[in-house]
């Protein structure tokens, strides 16, 4: 049962002003009745490129934006999962493929739409794999067959070459804090 929510316009305030916060440098919104600033920081998104059999994996996107594009799996990260946590799952979300994550191999910084997104190489575990909710086709493709004028985004196609570049290459380890002390 959903129950019902009166909201009146004075129940509506929270940050509405644009202002430099003393202290800061930059304009935030921030609530005129509390003080409260609210902070726009950059999205991380995860993800892994792989091949099975020197092929590369790709999903064809089933959403907007830029549905009908092709992209490797990766997506928005999630609170409470590891960076490379977050790209097996966006792995299995869009392509129901398993993979192993072995190291970063890119982190590419598009501060005009916010964004900073972390790639890894991985291992397919197994040759299976289908679209997931997210993409309406899964495919593996030979380099020479790449649908390079059909990829998503301009980061795609960066991130697909300089996996290509640094095959068998050494490239970032990422490491865990596995002990977080308690702040209180």
């Amino acid at each position: 049962m959903t129950k019902e929510i009166s909201i009146s316009k004075q129940d509506l305030s929270g940050p509405s002003v644009r202002q430099i916060p003393e202290g800061d440098d930059r304009e935030r919104l921030v609530c005129p009745d509390c003080g409260y600033i609210q902070y726009d920081n950059p999205r991380i998104i995860v993800g892994a490129v792989f091949e099975w059999e020197n092929k590369v994996l790709l999903c064809k996107r089933a959403i907007a934006p830029r549905e009908g594009y092709w992209t490797f799996p990766a997506g928005f990260m999630e609170l409470n999962e590891t960076v490379a946590e977050g790209a097996e799952r966006e792995v299995w979300e869009e392509a129901r493929a398993k993979v192993e994550v072995r190291d970063l191999f890119g982190i590419y910084n598009i501060p005009h739409i916010g964004q900073v997104y972390m790639l890894y190489r991985a291992d397919m575990l197994s040759p299976e794999f289908a679209a997931g909710p997210e993409s309406s086709d899964v495919q593996l493709f030979d380099w020479d067959d790449v649908p390079w004028k059909e990829l998503a985004f301009p980061s795609i196609k960066w991130a697909l070459e300089e996996y290509r570049e640094l095959r068998g290459e050494s490239v970032v380890s990422v490491r865990t804090n596995s002990y977080a002390p308690r702040m209180d």
